[in-house]
């Protein structure tokens, strides 16, 4: 899906990925992937803490979007009109921000 949106990234931005999105850097090349370990290759010490940083700063966009969940705009299928859609992810975008400070 990531592959067909093309979205268009800009190419000095570093863009960080889970690893869902294997094969992301071949399609953009400033993009931050978490190592994969396997049965012969296991990760080194170096690889787990490049992982734990990665992550570490993930959570906190997954967290966001765990929030504006709560409304379910993202999480189910929209069955409004398409204009106000974008007015209404807005509006719940700054709900969750007033909220936040």
């Amino acid at each position: 899906m990531f592959k067909k949106s093309k979205l268009p990234f800009n190419k000095n931005k570093k863009v960080k990925f889970d690893s869902g999105y294997q094969g992301a850097e071949k399609i953009h090349l400033n993009s931050e992937l978490p190592r994969k370990s396997s049965k012969l290759k296991p990760l080194t010490k170096k690889d787990k803490k490049e992982n734990l940083k990665l992550s570490r700063t993930r959570v906190k966009v997954e967290h966001v979007i765990g929030k504006i969940k709560i409304f379910r705009i993202i999480a189910e299928r929209y069955r409004n009109r398409r204009i106000n859609h974008d007015l209404r992810m807005k509006l719940i975008c700054g709900i969750y921000n007033f909220e936040r400070n």
